[in-house]
């Protein structure tokens, strides 16, 4: 068990967080300007066997959740999910205009050049839940606006 432990501290650090069956790649966030309260993670994800992401926590912000977004009569809806599935050998894209993880009620600004903690919670195939870690960059805004309909200042109201 150590040696699985750390293989999944040497991946994280090689920017590839590797445990409960779950590759997650270029994982980034948006970065915020003073005052916004809310912002995007994005990532890929891939499982060998298969897995369903049920959560996500980070400490830079008060509430993590796993949205998704979609168009409806020509309106765009974002709405939180408590389950995603990531399914086996099929790469699972978090981006802006898609699924997501969200991040509100951020502690502080979010500038370029610093990484976001994120730990992503994962039920396997056995119903076990696993916490899976890794660290985002926060990518400039201006670099990640254009990027479908999320680019600019991405207001989010929360929806309970």
């Amino acid at each position: 068990m150590k040696k699985l432990a750390i293989a999944a501290l040497l991946m994280s650090a090689l920017g590839a967080a590797h445990a409960a069956d779950l590759e997650i790649k270029d994982a980034w966030v948006r970065g915020t300007v003073p005052a916004q309260k809310a912002t995007g993670a994005f990532m890929q994800l891939s499982s060998k066997g298969g897995v369903t992401l049920v959560g996500a926590a980070s400490p830079v912000a008060g509430v993590v959740e796993v949205h998704e977004m979609n168009m409806d009569g020509g309106m765009m809806h974002m709405r939180p999910v408590s389950r995603l599935a990531v399914e086996p050998g099929k790469p699972l894209e978090l981006k802006p205009g898609s699924y997501h993880i969200m991040l509100m009620d951020l502690k502080k600004p979010l500038t370029k050049g610093e990484q976001v903690p994120l730990t992503l919670k994962v039920e396997g195939k056995d119903k076990k839940l696993e916490s899976v870690e890794l660290k985002a960059d926060v990518r400039d805004l201006a670099q990640a606006q254009g990027q479908g309909p999320m680019g600019g200042g991405m207001e989010h109201h929360h929806h309970h």
